[in-house]
């Protein structure tokens, strides 16, 4: 395994509601505003100009954020395939370089907030912020009234600048969460990295299988992703951080066809790893593709198709270098 560990910084969360709580010592902070799912490109850009702007200023930097994501709000019954959940949203904030970040709760009483309350009473009264920047597409407030031109002329009107970042795109292909969720959904981990800046991750506690990796001879963590996961099922070359340190594998994504076809599961044989996680938490980046989940005619079929995928794998990750997201530390 390789050592990744970084120098740890402060990072601030703070946490409120359309009827106030406080943003302690983010207030006064310039905010890059938006939902930040995944981290993507796009929302890089966003943050950049809300850090230069704040260097300019002399004041911190901070991500403004909802939690849990709007659509939820708005259409529960839909089920969304978040990027990132909110812990891991707020690494890749800190591993930004941001200050902190404020998670905004979103409910009916903030949907219901008019843009212009949204501005004078959050944003100025409450949080006094120093700036803002935003995306071109950003939209708030009751109804979604609130633009980033109207966002722009408060700010003049108010005091505080507001950085406006126009549309970005990858070879003419919209940078945006929505497009890495279709590239996840095709098994496509390659171009979602290119969208996004790094690999695409999931984070989560090791939990207990039915032990047939460790009888085939390749045994694995294994770990149970939220539900709205729409990654094609398959196998995948990945590279796990635990603890502080990293090694390769090759990983099952599906509902293992050879055997129960159940639910979904996680299945991640390390390279050479040898010790017991269970109960431990990691984080598993999505390096490669390598083929679609399938039965065999036989448990020997699938044992040497095993042993190529584990090729395959070690081939991408040697490709790929040492490619992982930057991940900050944030409070417990």
């Amino acid at each position: 395994m390789i050592d990744s560990n970084q120098p740890a910084k402060s990072f601030v969360v703070a946490r409120e509601t359309a009827h106030g709580a406080g943003a302690g010592a983010l207030t006064g902070a310039v905010v890059a505003i938006g939902n930040f799912d995944g981290v993507h490109r796009g929302h890089r850009a966003v943050i950049a100009a809300a850090q230069a702007r704040a260097k300019a200023l002399g004041r911190k930097a901070a991500a403004l954020t909802f939690a849990p994501h709007p659509r939820r709000f708005f259409r529960p019954q839909e089920p969304v395939f978040q990027l990132s959940d909110e812990r891991a949203k707020l690494r890749l904030l800190s591993g930004a370089g941001l200050d902190g970040a404020i998670i905004m709760r979103f409910d009916a009483a903030l949907a219901g907030t008019p843009a212009e309350e949204f501005v004078g009473r959050i944003l100025v009264d409450r949080l006094r912020i120093g700036g803002a920047a935003i995306g071109f597409d950003f939209h708030f407030g009751k109804g979604r009234a609130g633009s980033p031109a109207f966002l722009a002329e408060e700010g003049e009107r108010l005091g505080f600048a507001v950085d406006i970042v126009p549309k970005l795109e990858d070879e003419g292909r919209p940078i945006s969460s929505g497009a890495v969720r279709d590239a996840l959904a095709s098994g496509e981990v390659v171009e979602a990295a290119e969208l996004l800046g790094a690999p695409w991750f999931v984070s989560g506690s090791v939990i207990h299988g039915e032990k047939r990796g460790r009888a085939l001879g390749f045994p694995t963590v294994n770990l149970r992703l939220d539900p709205s996961c729409a990654l094609k099922h398959g196998i995948y070359a990945v590279r796990v951080q635990v603890s502080g340190s990293r090694c390769g594998g090759v990983a099952s994504f599906g509902r293992r066809p050879m055997f129960d076809n159940g639910a979904p599961l996680l299945e991640v044989f390390l390279f050479d790893f040898a010790g017991d996680l269970y109960g431990q938490a990691i984080d598993v980046a999505f390096i490669g593709w390598i083929r679609p989940e399938q039965a065999f005619a036989s448990i020997d079929d699938l044992k040497r198709v095993m042993s190529t995928d584990s090729e395959h794998a070690r081939e991408v990750l040697a490709r790929a270098g040492d490619a992982f997201p930057a991940l900050g530390p944030v409070p417990a």
